[in-house]
C-alpha cells in the first residue's frame, strides 16, 4: 500500500533532495510525495487530496507558518499525523508544535536516514489509528442496525397511548435483568470487522428475540450488554416469573451461541446474567427532542451488581431472593448472602435451575452441603469436597470449598 506524504516547505532545493533520497521507495510505489510552499497552499492541496497519510512541515514559512498550519489540521476531522521540521536550536517552537498535537519532529539540517525512520514510524502509527477507527465504525454500524430491535411492546404502547409514558416517569414494581459477555471488549480488539459484525448482530438479535418471547422490554443495548425490564411499560403481575424464565432461556441461547463460535476459532466468553425485583422509577427521560425509556433506582443497581458477581462466584445467572420469592414455582440453589458494593446489608442470591437440572442428584448433594455450611457444621467442607470431586465442573461448589478451606464460615460472602 502506498503512503502519501505532503511536504510543506518554502526551500526550493528540498523537493529535489527528497525525490532523490526516496527515489527507490517512489519507484516501487511504497511512498508518494506532494509538495506545498506554505500553509495556505498545503490546506488547498489537502482539500484536493483527501487520501494524504501524513504531513511533513517546516515551521518558518510565508503567509501561514507551520504552527498555524498545525492548528488548522487539529481543527479538522482528518486528524492527520504531522511531523514538524525545524532548526535544532528552535526547541521552543518544537515544544509548542508537540503540545499542539504534532506526532514527531526532525531537525535541520535534515538527516535523511532519521527522516526515513521517522516517516516509517509515523505511517505505522497512521495505520494503527485507521484500523482502530475502521473497527469502531464496524461496531457502530452493527449497533445501529439493531435499533429495529427496540422492544415491540414499548413501541406499541408509545404509539397507542403516549401519555402512559410520561416525561419524568413513574414509580412501579418491576423485575430487571442485565447481561454481559465476559471479555468482549478485549475480544473486539482481535477481530476483523467482517467477523465482528455477524457475531454481534446475530448475538444481539438472538438475545432480544428471547427477551421478546417473554414479553420483556429491552431498555438499552450497550455493546454486547443488554438491560431488560419486566413490568414496564405495561404492568405484568408475573414480572418476576417472566424474568427468571427469560434468564434461563437467555443462558441456554448464549451457551449454544458461544459453542458455535468457539468451534469457529473465536474465543467468545460466557454470558453473565443478573436479576432483581423491586421498586424503580421508569419512564421517558431526556427531554422532548431526545428521550430514552429507562429505569432508575436501587433495584437497577442491585441487578447490575448481581450480574457482575457471577464472575467471582463462577455462576452464569445470579438472581436475588426477592425475585425467587415472587417467581411462581422457582427452582434453584442458594448461593449465599452477598455483601454488594454500596449496601450495608447482605442480599440473598440464588442460582435458578431448569427442572432437569434441579432433578439431578448433584443438586440435592449441593443443597445438603449448603445447609450444613449455613448451620456452621464443619462437615460442610467434606460435603463440598465430595461434590467437587464427583463434579469438577461445578464452579459454585468449588467457590464455597475454597472459602471454607481459607477459614470462612457461614453463608455471608464479601465480594471484591
Amino acid at each position: 500500500m502506498s503512503a502519501k506524504i505532503l511536504v510543506v516547505d518554502d526551500e526550493p532545493d528540498l523537493k529535489g533532495l527528497i525525490l532523490q533520497k526516496f527515489r527507490r521507495q517512489i519507484r516501487d510505489g511504497s511512498v508518494n510525495f506532494l509538495f506545498a510552499r506554505d500553509g495556505v497552499e498545503a490546506l488547498t492541496m489537502l482539500d484536493d487530496n483527501r487520501d494524504v497519510d501524513m504531513v511533513l512541515s517546516d515551521i518558518n514559512m510565508p503567509r501561514m507558518d507551520g504552527l498555524s498550519l498545525l492548528g488548522k489540521l487539529q481543527e479538522s476531522d482528518d486528524n492527520l499525523s504531522t511531523v514538524i521540521v525545524s532548526a535544532y536550536g528552535d526547541m521552543a517552537n518544537i515544544r509548542t508544535a508537540m503540545n499542539r498535537g504534532a506526532f514527531d519532529f526532525v531537525t535541520k539540517p535534515i538527516d535523511f536516514v532519521d527522516l526515513e525512520t521517522t516517516i516509517a514510524k509515523t505511517i505505522r502509527h497512521v495505520g494503527i489509528l485507521r484500523e482502530a477507527r475502521r473497527r469502531q465504525l464496524a461496531a457502530e454500524r452493527a449497533h445501529a442496525s439493531l435499533s429495529r430491535y427496540f422492544s415491540p411492546n414499548l413501541a406499541e404502547r408509545l404509539a397507542s397511548d403516549g401519555e402512559t409514558i410520561d416525561l419524568g416517569g413513574q414509580r412501579r414494581e418491576i423485575a430487571t435483568l442485565f447481561t454481559d459477555v465476559t471479555g468482549f471488549t478485549t475480544l473486539v480488539e482481535t477481530l476483523d470487522p467482517e467477523v465482528l459484525e455477524p457475531l454481534l448482530n446475530d448475538y444481539l438479535a438472538g438475545m432480544t428475540e428471547v427477551v421478546f418471547a417473554h414479553d420483556g422490554t429491552v431498555a438499552k443495548i450497550v455493546g454486547d450488554a443488554l438491560h431488560v425490564l419486566f413490568g414496564a411499560p405495561g404492568e405484568q403481575l408475573d414480572h418476576a416469573t417472566r424474568a427468571v424464565m427469560c434468564s434461563l432461556a437467555l443462558d441456554a441461547f448464549a451457551r449454544e451461541f458461544r459453542r458455535l463460535w468457539n468451534e469457529r476459532g473465536v474465543a467468545l466468553g460466557a454470558t453473565r446474567i443478573g436479576v432483581h425485583a423491586g421498586p424503580a422509577i421508569v419512564g421517558n427521560f431526556g427531554g422532548s427532542r431526545f428521550f430514552e425509556y429507562t429505569a432508575y433506582g436501587d433495584t437497577i443497581n442491585v441487578a447490575a451488581r448481581l450480574e457482575s458477581a457471577n464472575k467471582q462466584l463462577g455462576t452464569s445467572i445470579c438472581v436475588s431472593g426477592d425475585v425467587a420469592a415472587r417467581a411462581d414455582g422457582f427452582l434453584g440453589r442458594p448461593i449465599g448472602d452477598l455483601m454488594l458494593k454500596g449496601r450495608s446489608e447482605p442480599i440473598r442470591a440464588l442460582e435458578p435451575l431448569t427442572p432437569a437440572e434441579h432433578a439431578e442428584p448433584r443438586t440435592g448433594t449441593y443443597l445438603e452441603a449448603f445447609a450444613m455450611m449455613e448451620a456452621g457444621d464443619p462437615g460442610s467442607i467434606s460435603a463440598f469436597a465430595g461434590l467437587v470431586g464427583s463434579c469438577g465442573a461445578d464452579k459454585l461448589a468449588s467457590f464455597h470449598l475454597k472459602r471454607l478451606l481459607n477459614g470462612a464460615t457461614g453463608t455471608r460472602i464479601a465480594l471484591d
